[in-house]
């Protein structure tokens, strides 16, 4: 086991593309950190980087504290787990596992032992003798799984292992990864672009966008104080709602109308920011369509009326989708191209409440309320979350 470290790395193609940007990651021994982000935004590279897969243009990379820039991938130390299994079709379970342990030269009694413990382990011990094209694709993953855990590495890479998986067996196999990294305490760096994975399955979860690491925090972290529009747009599913805002005196003029700002808000909300136009955020489940109970010390609560075009009953919970006016979108955030927002859109027109599964919701015109003590504010121009210090 190891600690990875990302030292203010780069990488640039020699066309000029830059995939990845002055990256800074320190990912802790034992840890399970996640790379998450849209496609092109630069979490493979960087998986790749670590591999030795890809050379790093600039910076210091380190495991277990060894420099490892120029260092080739097979002595690295490191396991990989692609998404396309990569099984060697002529082998069986057995000598798929055992093929790297009969490259390092392990006694053969060695060799029979890690292989049968593990197989225990992942379940595949009746598919010993089989080859790939008679396992579903799920065994197919636990054999790509289990011939990385045979090797004892100091770390394990995960390229999107569970993305060819139908979606029961994707939650299936989740659970299985996280049960398995805990097990184990093996350093694990996971690319997935599937949010709910993110969320998860990490300790800690890298966001990256355009080749900017846009926040590192713990799944609840982000989810409960986004950095800025990106991560508060791409965390959560639905996603946040965010429309536009002017901050005046004690409160916010919206779309919604005129919204009050919590006590908790108004402090962390400095007080020249009057008349400073914004992004306001609020969760899905921060709406709700019934009236709160009365707490005279309680957050200031509003309700307004919306016409709801979409009800989507999902058991425990019912979304209710309406549509907003918009004044205006956001031009754009971090306009220097720097910060891996630049171009960055408020494309929404419509909002989402996420309402208790009991919920007799139906389409046309309601009222909700929505808490104000769980607002979001963002800087319009850099896309910032005012609210955190």
């Amino acid at each position: 086991m190891a600690e990875i470290t990302l030292n203010h790395v780069s990488k640039l193609y020699p066309d000029g593309t830059v995939a990845v940007r002055d990256l800074d990651l320190q990912i802790g021994d034992g840890e399970f950190c996640i790379l998450v982000g849209p496609s092109g935004c630069g979490k493979t590279t960087t998986l790749n980087m670590i591999a030795g897969l890809e050379d790093v243009s600039s910076g210091e990379l380190r495991i277990g504290g060894d420099l490892v820039n120029n260092r080739p991938a097979k002595d690295r130390d490191i396991a990989m787990v692609f998404q396309s299994y990569a099984l060697y079709p002529h082998m069986t379970v057995r000598q798929n596992m055992s093929f790297g342990l009969k490259l390092a030269g392990l006694p053969k009694t060695t060799i029979n032992q890690t292989v049968d413990e593990v197989a225990l382990m992942l379940g595949l011990t009746e598919h010993l003798n089989r080859k790939p094209s008679q396992l579903s694709g799920g065994q197919r993953q636990r054999v790509a799984m289990g011939r990385a855990i045979v090797r004892s590495p100091k770390a394990f890479l995960m390229d999107e292992p569970l993305s060819n998986l139908d979606a029961k067996l994707r939650v299936q196999m989740r659970t299985e990864i996280a049960r398995l990294q805990h097990a184990l305490s093996v350093t694990t760096v996971y690319v997935t672009h599937d949010q709910t994975e993110a969320m998860t399955l990490g300790d800690r979860v890298a966001v990256m966008s355009d080749g900017v690491l846009q926040q590192y925090d713990s799944p609840r972290t982000l989810y409960a104080e986004p950095k800025n529009l990106f991560v508060a747009g791409f965390i959560g599913s639905p996603a946040m709602n965010l429309f536009d805002g002017t901050v005046t005196d004690g409160s916010i003029e919206t779309v919604l109308g005129r919204i009050p700002l919590a006590d908790e808000i108004r402090r962390r909300l400095e007080l020249s920011n009057a008349g400073r136009e914004v992004v306001v955020g609020i969760r899905p489940e921060h709406i709700s369509d019934s009236a709160p109970a009365s707490e005279p010390s309680g957050p200031p609560e509003i309700s307004f009326d919306a016409d709801v075009e979409v009800v989507e009953a999902l058991g425990s919970d019912v979304l209710a989708h309406f549509p907003v006016a918009q004044h205006q979108t956001v031009a754009s955030a971090g306009g220097d191209g720097d910060s891996g927002l630049a171009g960055f859109r408020l494309l929404q027109s419509e909002l989402v409440a996420r309402l208790d599964g009991s919920s007799t919701i139906e389409v046309g015109q309601a009222r909700f309320w929505l808490d104000t003590s769980r607002l979001h504010l963002f800087d319009r121009a850099s896309g910032e979350n005012l609210l955190l210090s």
